[in-house]
């Protein structure tokens, strides 16, 4: 029989469901950029926003500093005895906005436009940890009470690498104790098709310089004698990979853990239009490791990629140098159960083995997180199954992400309780691009999948 939201909440949110807007257009139009110190006081306004609409809602709340950007929790604790917690995570902070000149309309004037809500947060993460504020309020609202007890920890600096949220959940980890976590920062697979994240990969990220001559040559004077190290990094980087699209660092893959095969199966039943998905990068040809579908290697294989290159005289016209200093990003994704540690060491002994003489190469690792998994079993899942299915009217299909969310990992280590990641984002919503957008229709199914999961989690341990 499928399941269905319960009436009372269904009315509370139709009732409400103007106000939820508008509500969410005025979180957007704060301007919460954690990566750049000029918007510290938006961060700090923010932060008392997130805490007076979820105070306003029912719950008690607090702004907890941190070296960084503050955390906000607010907590309801008046569940039976014998209720199950759950630790709501979500994040009020977002990327910058440039180019600006590329934003449709004013990236923090929220804009409806064919059933998308364009703004820069609009999914990462604001709408979609507004659609938890405002689920909770829902069984406030209509019941007074709620049918398990809540945690809702909002952070400020998601966005630049979550430096402090280790250090906060650690010190203050008997307040956050709790029996699930419940994370909505992610996409669906699909319009209309409700998901379950199963995975997400780590991260191990690396700038690389070399410095040779001590300063710009010209290369006619100088080209073939001395060692170029735009020459020397091409080199090092042409060495990551085989002609398969294999990475070629010795014992990069020796812990990577396979896929169960019925979860490779789920992913290969999944509606992927391969010929879509090109057409929506704007490519004719897909790559990759070999022998895996596109879905596997987005997924469930881990990758070693070049974000930046940086060298010699890159303006208009010509400047024949060879020059002094060659710099290159690249960043590594990884999967169960690869650590970014060990994959910092064998990056870094494989570059000193492949390195050329004549040129100086300095490693930093940048940043790095570990890659999460999920078994999707149990109570949680059971009822997060029969949440969806009453706000989308069908079964959630089980997914991977290829991204990386570094704090899933950390909750589930330090608090040692189970993880659902389910997010009400869409493929293409540009979430660190400009035109963020946000489908509207999700935003109000997420608020009604997210009102009956309390419900379900309840049933689900009376059971």
């Amino acid at each position: 029989m499928p399941a269905t939201l319960a009436s009372d909440l269904a009315r509370y949110l139709d009732d409400n469901d103007r106000r939820f807007h508008d509500e969410l257009f005025d979180f957007l139009r704060i301007p919460s950029v954690s990566a750049r110190s000029e918007y510290d006081a938006d961060m700090q306004r923010a932060a008392k926003w997130v805490s007076d609409n979820l105070r306003t809602a029912g719950l008690d709340t607090e702004i907890l500093s941190t070296p960084g950007h503050p955390v906000v929790l607010g907590e309801w604790r008046k569940a039976p005895a014998g209720a199950l917690t759950v630790l709501i995570y979500g994040h009020y902070d977002v990327q910058p906005a440039e180019p600006l000149e590329l934003w449709t309309s004013p990236p923090f004037e929220p804009a409806m436009r064919n059933g998308r809500i364009y703004a820069r947060g609009s999914v990462d993460d604001k709408g979609q940890l507004f659609a938890h504020m405002k689920a909770l309020e829902a069984h406030l609202g209509a019941r007074g009470r709620l049918p398990v007890n809540i945690i809702v920890l909002a952070e400020g600096e998601e966005e630049v690498g979550s430096d402090n949220l280790e250090a906060f959940v650690t010190k203050h980890a008997k307040r956050l104790a709790c029996d699930y976590i419940v994370i909505s920062d992610s996409s669906m697979f699909a319009p209309g098709l409700p998901s379950i994240l199963s995975s997400l990969r780590g991260l191990a990220y690396f700038q690389i310089d070399l410095e040779g001559p001590a300063g710009d040559l010209h290369s006619g004077s100088y080209g073939g004698a001395v060692v170029n190290p735009a020459m020397a990094l091409a080199r090092i980087l042409a060495t990551f990979f085989d002609a398969n699209g294999h990475i070629a660092i010795p014992g990069f893959y020796d812990k990577v853990r396979e896929w169960d095969p019925k979860i490779r199966a789920q992913i290969k039943a999944l509606p992927f239009d391969e010929a879509n998905f090109k057409k929506e990068v704007g490519v004719s040809v897909l790559g990759g490791e070999a022998g895996y579908s596109t879905l596997e290697r987005l997924w469930s294989r881990p990758t070693c990629e070049v974000n930046g290159l940086l060298s010699g005289y890159t303006a208009e016209g010509s400047k024949t140098v060879l020059p002094s200093k060659a710099m290159a990003k690249v960043s590594c994704r990884l999967v169960a159960d690869q650590n970014p540690a060990e994959i910092e060491r064998l990056v870094r002994e494989h570059i000193t083995r492949v390195a050329p003489a004549g040129v100086k190469v300095t490693i930093q690792m940048l940043h790095g997180g570990q890659p999460w998994s999920a078994e999707l079993q149990g109570p949680l899942y059971d009822a997060a199954k029969r949440a969806l299915n009453a706000a989308f009217g069908r079964d959630p299909v089980v997914i991977g992400e290829g991204g990386s969310i570094p704090v899933v990992s950390d909750f589930q280590r330090l608090l040692g309780a189970p993880v659902l990641l389910v997010g009400f984002g869409l493929p293409g919503e540009n979430a660190h691009a400009p035109d963020e957008w946000f489908a509207d229709e999700n935003f109000t199914k997420g608020m009604r999948a997210m009102a009956s999961l309390w419900d379900e989690i309840a049933a689900g341990a009376r059971a």
